[in-house]
């Protein structure tokens, strides 16, 4: 007989192992994904930024990925060339462009995922409406988290004037253990 964990216990389990693992899933996953559609992992997350959250300038995305707009630059133009993203003037500032997710080509990515999403619809079909509405609100909690502390991280990089955390990059002394 299977004995039941405690509160504490789970609470441990799913913030030291199952959150994390889950993570690494859907990174894989999606790696996996941009392959599939001939894309960067990195062009994948800034096309689905795109279509979270609908058309933005390059520096607004530059933004939320923390990545240059040197950077963006290609990750647009990669987009536009492989047909995925279209660029518009902006209309109050024509020195602008409004990035454009190419909603014709979003079948593209409804078809490689569909799989997935149809097994964890599956999957969910398993959960009351109590559970439901409890898995949901992590997910949508942990979200804000994640994207909170990434602003955090940043933030002290910028701060400190380093992306990294201040550890020494000089080579660590070998002691003889004789």
């Amino acid at each position: 007989m299977r004995v039941r964990k405690s509160r504490r216990g789970l609470a441990e389990e799913i913030v030291g192992r199952l959150v994390r693992q889950h993570s690494t899933a859907a990174v894989l996953f999606h790696h996996a994904v941009a392959e599939r559609l001939g894309l960067g992992p990195t062009d994948h997350k800034c096309l689905d930024l795109l279509r979270e959250r609908g058309p933005m300038t390059g520096s607004e995305l530059a933004a939320i990925t923390g990545l240059t707009t040197g950077a963006i630059t290609g990750v647009v133009a990669r987009l536009e060339r492989s047909r995925y993203l279209r660029r518009e003037p902006d209309p109050r500032d024509g020195r602008k462009q409004i990035l454009h997710p190419a909603l014709e080509r979003v079948t593209d990515f409804q078809d490689v995922i569909e799989p997935l999403r149809q097994e964890v619809a599956a999957l969910l079909d398993g959960f009351d409406a109590r559970q439901l509405t409890a898995i949901a609100d992590f997910l949508a909690r942990t979200t804000e988290a994640a994207y909170r502390h990434m602003a955090l991280l940043r933030a002290e990089a910028r701060y400190s004037g380093t992306r990294t955390l201040g550890i020494s990059q000089e080579r660590p002394t070998v002691r003889s253990s004789k």
